[in-house]
């Protein structure tokens, strides 16, 4: 079995091909079950190659590689099309494989009676083969094929309501910025095959330790690999400055968002730097610039995130900033840890994603929190899982969020790459966190009667008439629930399996460490003590809980609170409302001159002027010249005579005079 993990790539590869051929023609309840079927198969094959990896001793001998043919071959340059499973990769593929499955389940449900039903499962059977191809693949070419995938698909689900324009920008401009970010990933590809002769991570990973013995003192080969790999790691893991198609890509249907926008495509830069732990642990310079890009990334995203009102983009910026943590991890070294965060994220993440689609589907597709309360009563089952994954995220003492997050600040504090500033700012971010979420769940969930901005106080009204229509509001059925009911157990225990070394042993981590082998080892955390670990999770934990009881303050005991400060710092409130701009920047600094350089040199001046010109002129010369012999054709036989006289004449002087 272990010998034959790559299979489990092929069985989501079947049912895309399948739904994606034929799912027009079969029935709904067919197409559901094969794409359900196709990823539970691959979930309990990866599941089983798993338990035999376990079984190897820990070292080298857990890292099996497979190589099925040679795909390109050209002179010194040889890609084959082989897989790696390791314990990074098993990971990766359970998490891929087992959320991507409740996904599948919930959405049989949640998509039923669309138009293009077929057409859903057909894409998310196709994301999770590009996915499985990106975390399995044991070369950077190959993950290349499985990143450039998981971006196709994603711009085909994100754009999955068509006939909304909304929906076709969002998903032109998720595809047009993580083109951006390919072009650093494939430049990099390039410059680590120029400098050591292949891509395939083993060999690349045995000359970088057997080449640098220490950590780049400057900016030399493997800070600007390192740094081309994290431009393409900002547009798939949306970091400053390439975040900005993630929160637009909401347009999509809501498991889709859970799926892709916060469970795996977007930990794909995560796990890529991962990956390369033995490239980046020597690379100081770029580890810090990713270190402050990731924190600068969390606080900005919290921020924005204190005033969305839609349920979907509070989670979508929630999102930005938990993958900010996430590199702030590897930035100080840290890669286990941030595997550990990537892990959690994808448990509670998924159940919030998913428990805000069975609100907006009892609420007839209303997503403005302002326009919800007192769900609590009639959806008892999402109220208790979405607050499991709330609390979680919040970094509720003991749940999962609560070990990845420590142990990430923790890095951030006692790591040589770490520092006090950084784990400040995780600590504040820490705090904002739990801050936005209870005040997502507080407005949705609880009071009765929620007053609006046009509509002043009435009962909950999801219809725009200003009655009551509570008694229409019911919990999903099975299909929605269950997925929320297993996702909020592995909120609940996740975190177990990376407990502090003041309360046990991180497994995780220590599973990990053959995926690690060649990573230069700083020895960095091993200093602090666990009096000094414990004191930090206490005041990270404070300051989670003083976000916590602010939310409730201002949004169950005094609910013109938020009101008041928000004129006291109106121009902050306001920059964070429209999100700091960013998006008017980029389209003044960079979209309209382009627009402008197309429209007035290359359309007007290159195109029509040049180019057609060219084209034009020619045919212009050609006609001219056809005109003008054209006179010659008179139709007269003297006339005719004559020439052929001249031509006779021309021919017999040309000979005459070369005999002379």
């Amino acid at each position: 079995m272990l010998e034959y993990f790559w299979i489990a790539i092929l069985f989501p590869l079947f049912g895309a091909t399948v739904n994606g051929l034929i799912g027009k023609r079969l029935p709904a309840r067919l197409v559901g079950l094969i794409a359900c079927g196709a990823i539970a198969a691959s979930f309990v094959w990866s599941a089983l190659a798993f338990q035999q990896l376990l079984q190897l001793p820990s070292g080298p001998e857990r890292v099996i590689s497979r190589s099925l043919f040679t795909w390109i071959q050209s002179g010194e340059l040889e890609v084959t099309c082989s897989f790696l499973f390791d314990p990074l990769a098993s990971v990766m593929i359970l998490i891929v494989t087992g959320v991507g499955f409740l996904i599948h389940v919930y959405s049989t449900l949640y998509m039923a009676g669309e138009s293009g039903y077929y057409r859903y499962f057909a894409y998310l059977n196709l994301f999770i083969f590009m996915m499985s191809i990106l975390v399995l693949a044991d070369n950077y070419i190959l993950m290349f094929v499985g990143w450039e995938g998981v971006g196709l698909c994603s711009y085909l689900l994100i754009g999955y309501y068509f006939e909304r324009k909304s929906a076709g920008d969002a998903a032109k401009k998720a595809f047009i910025v993580n083109r951006i970010g390919d072009v650093g990933f494939i430049l990099a590809a390039f410059l680590i095959f120029g400098t050591f002769g292949s891509f395939e991570y083993l060999a690349v990973f045995e000359q970088v330790d057997s080449q640098f013995h220490s950590a780049e003192t400057g900016f030399g080969v493997l800070s600007v690999i390192t740094l081309l790999l994290f431009v393409g790691a900002t547009g798939k893991s949306a970091q400053i400055p390439l975040y900005v198609w993630l929160p637009d890509a909401m347009e999509g249907p809501t498991p889709v968002s859970a799926l892709i926008h916060a469970a795996t495509m977007v930990t794909a830069g995560v796990y890529m730097i991962a990956r390369s732990a033995a490239l980046y642990s020597r690379a100081p310079d770029t580890l810090l610039i990713v270190a402050v890009v990731g924190t600068a990334t969390a606080l900005l995203a919290a921020c924005i995130a204190l005033v969305q009102t839609d349920i979907k983009r509070v989670l979508a910026y929630s999102t930005v900033s938990q993958l900010g943590y996430m590199f702030l991890a590897v930035g100080v070294g840290a890669f286990g840890a941030g595997i550990f965060h990537l892990t959690t994220h994808a448990f509670f993440k998924a159940l919030l994603f998913l428990g805000s689609g069975s609100v907006i589907l009892a609420l007839h597709h209303e997503q403005n929190l302002f326009r919800m309360g007192g769900l609590k009563r009639y959806l008892p089952i999402t109220f208790y899982t979405m607050w499991v994954g709330t609390l979680a995220i919040a970094g509720f003492p003991f749940l999962s969020g609560f070990f990845s997050k420590d142990e990430i600040l923790w890095n951030a504090f006692s790591m040589p790459g770490g520092h006090p500033i950084l784990w400040v700012i995780g600590v504040l971010v820490a705090g904002l966190t739990a801050f936005y979420m209870f005040r997502l769940m507080l407005l949705a969930f609880h009071g009765d009667r929620r007053a609006t901005e046009d509509e002043g106080t009435h009962h909950l009204d999801v219809t725009g008439s200003g009655h009551s229509v509570s008694h229409e509001i019911h919990e999903p059925s099975a299909a929605i629930t269950l997925p929320l009911i297993i996702l909020a157990i592995l909120a609940l225990i996740g975190g177990l399996i990376g407990l502090p070394a003041y309360l046990g042993t991180n497994v995780l981590e220590s599973y990990l460490e053959p995926s690690f082998e060649y990573r230069l080892d700083s020895h960095g955390a091993e200093h602090g003590s666990h009096a000094l670990e414990i004191a930090l999770t206490i005041v990270t934990s404070l300051v989670a809980l003083g976000g916590m009881i602010f939310a409730y303050v201002a949004y169950v005991r005094d609910r013109q609170l938020p009101a008041r400060l928000a004129t006291r710092v109106f121009g902050l409130y306001r920059a964070a409302e429209q999100k700091f701009y960013v998006d008017e920047i980029y389209d003044a600094a960079i979209i309209r001159p382009i627009e402008r350089l197309s429209t007035l040199f290359l359309w007007q001046r290159v195109d029509a002027g040049l180019i057609d010109g060219m084209v034009n002129g020619t045919g212009g010369l050609v006609q001219y010249w056809g005109n003008s012999l054209r006179k010659l054709q008179t139709g007269y036989t003297r006339s005719y005579a004559a020439w052929v006289l001249v031509g006779a004449i021309l021919i017999f002087l040309y000979y005459y005079m070369g005999a002379a």
